[in-house]
């Protein structure tokens, strides 16, 4: 099992950048598949981006490619997201979830162990 903190959400204008990080506790991180997903007011939680458990391998929704980079150091066991262009329709709540299996996947169901999320509010 995998402890799970996300950090650095907030309030920017549209347009702008932001970088939200997890941190997380426990000796699988390094081995841990991660993702990131979204819940907006109403809506489903969606897939963002994956990384495998090296980092070699990511994966994107079709609604960031392009803007979004997610990025992972083992040795300070921490996943994040850096966020560029941002705009109004990113704003949700933000999870990082582990997956404890060498390859990533885009389906919430298949995470094992999930952050309590980070708001992210783009303003127009």
């Amino acid at each position: 099992q995998v402890q799970l903190l996300e950090s650095g959400g907030g309030l920017v204008q549209a347009g702008g950048s932001l970088r939200v990080s997890c941190a997380a506790s426990g000796r699988t991180f390094s081995s841990a598949s991660m993702g990131w997903f979204r819940q907006a007011p109403g809506k489903e939680r969606e897939f963002v981006a994956g990384i495998s458990w090296s980092g070699f391998s990511t994966q994107y929704a079709d609604f960031v490619k392009g803007r979004f980079a997610i990025s992972r150091d083992n040795a300070k066991n921490t996943l994040y997201l850096q966020m560029n262009s941002l705009k109004p329709e990113d704003t949700a709540v933000y999870y990082c979830a582990a997956r404890h299996n060498y390859t990533f996947s885009t389906g919430a169901a298949s995470y094992d162990d999930w952050g309590q999320g980070t708001q992210v509010t783009v303003s127009s």
